[in-house]
């Protein structure tokens, strides 16, 4: 057994065909106190998460505990479960995954790493993943919510030994990038698969539903998430320049100061944001479907997510007429999301069209200059587009 992993607890020793690894390890610092202990109602986070996967068709449950483990332990009744220790949890993910892959029983076909903070996912998705799963054999699998990749992920045995090799702040999505070939995504009808706990306001939203107050879905609606595609602060002008951001990370949301500035149209696309979460932007989109997009002749895409919905998003604006496609990443993760893409299909020729990294070279340092060296590109391309057209009518 691998050192770092302390057994203090098991569910038994019968065979399992998919076991289930519950992350609950980390030190919830943006929540301040340790979140695997709030109440949702009469329970705890984390004994709804073990409830959600005991509904499910898992074979096993692991827990994985690291910060707060003694204290966990003894609030919590874990004796249906599995649980270990991750003494390294501070190093991060990559430990806890580690950690929690090498407890899993060894007649296993296949784990499915679920984080302890998705209070709202349906048991039924995971059976969904684990049958497809069953049909295709694949050796990742993932769910999409409207196109958008979220948690969590079954993963075949094979991939095992790829996983004992991580170290640090990382999870699955490290592995992603070799099995561009053997990665099935499932679109499923459940937002709670992208939707977590991280902070008190989202806990509040979390027990209004468990009192009976709300429904899953008149929350979402009521944060003007579900039954909405595009929602608008402004009408668009069909011959105003279009930025579409991907993504609320720093990057893009400097991106929209910026482009706001210099009169362009943007959209910032993200399955759950509303409109007034960002300053400034002209309007939102909540699925990755750019056909839903208003009609302008110039519309620019710019990806800036840290790598939640990166792949899928290149994939669709690269599929759609657009200007210009843009990444921000490091160049070791543009080569992986190429060669994802080329492996999906895509023409050597859009894939060329692609800005990976984005911008251009200015040795920027900090969202801000990123940012303005990616909407320098932009401009650049305007121009040179602009000069063409008007060789063209010449």
């Amino acid at each position: 057994m691998d050192e770092e992993t302390k057994v203090t607890s098991k569910k038994g020793e019968q065979s399992s065909a998919v076991s289930a690894v519950l992350l609950a390890a980390g030190t919830s610092s943006r929540m301040g106190t340790p979140k695997q202990l709030l109440r949702v109602g009469n329970e705890t986070l984390l004994e709804h998460a073990i409830g959600i996967l005991s509904r499910s068709k898992v074979d096993e449950i692991i827990v994985v505990l690291g910060h707060e483990a003694v204290s966990i332990q003894s609030q919590i009744r874990l004796e249906s479960v599995k649980v270990v220790v991750n003494d390294r949890y501070r190093e991060g993910m990559g430990i806890s995954l580690r950690t929690g892959i090498s407890s899993v029983s060894l007649d296993a076909r296949a784990a499915l790493v679920m984080l302890a903070d998705q209070p709202f996912l349906l048991p039924a998705t995971i059976d969904r993943l684990i049958e497809e799963y069953d049909k295709a054999a694949p050796q990742i699998v993932l769910p999409l919510y409207k196109g958008f990749r979220g948690n969590p992920v079954l993963l075949d045995r094979s991939v095992f030994p790829e996983i004992m090799g991580l170290a640090g702040d990382v999870g699955c999505r490290a592995i992603f990038g070799d099995h561009t070939e053997n990665i099935l995504k499932v679109p499923v009808q459940d937002i709670g698969v992208l939707l977590d706990v991280d902070t008190k306001t989202d806990l509040e939203r979390v027990e209004h539903v468990n009192a009976g107050e709300t429904s899953v879905q008149e929350l979402l609606r009521s944060a003007e998430i579900e039954d909405r595609k595009v929602g608008a602060a402004s009408p668009v002008l069909p011959t105003q320049p279009q930025l579409v951001v991907v993504g609320q990370e720093a990057v893009g949301l400097a991106l929209v100061r910026l482009a706001k500035a210099m009169k362009f149209t943007v959209i910032v696309v993200d399955p759950l944001i509303a409109i007034d979460d960002v300053p400034g932007v002209d309007r939102v989109l909540h699925t990755l479907d750019f056909s839903q997009l208003p009609g302008t002749s110039e519309t620019y895409v710019v990806t800036a997510s840290r790598g939640r919905f990166d792949e899928e998003a290149i994939e669709e604006a690269l599929r759609t007429s657009v200007a210009y496609v843009a990444l921000v990443a490091n160049k070791k993760r543009a080569q992986e999301i190429l060669k994802s893409l080329k492996t999906r299909g895509i023409s050597q020729e859009k894939l060329r069209s692609l800005h990976a990294p984005a911008g251009i070279d200015i040795g920027a340092e900090g969202p801000e200059e990123i940012a303005l060296s990616i909407l320098a590109e932009i401009v650049a391309d305007r121009h040179r587009r602009a000069i063409a057209r008007k060789a063209t009518a010449d």
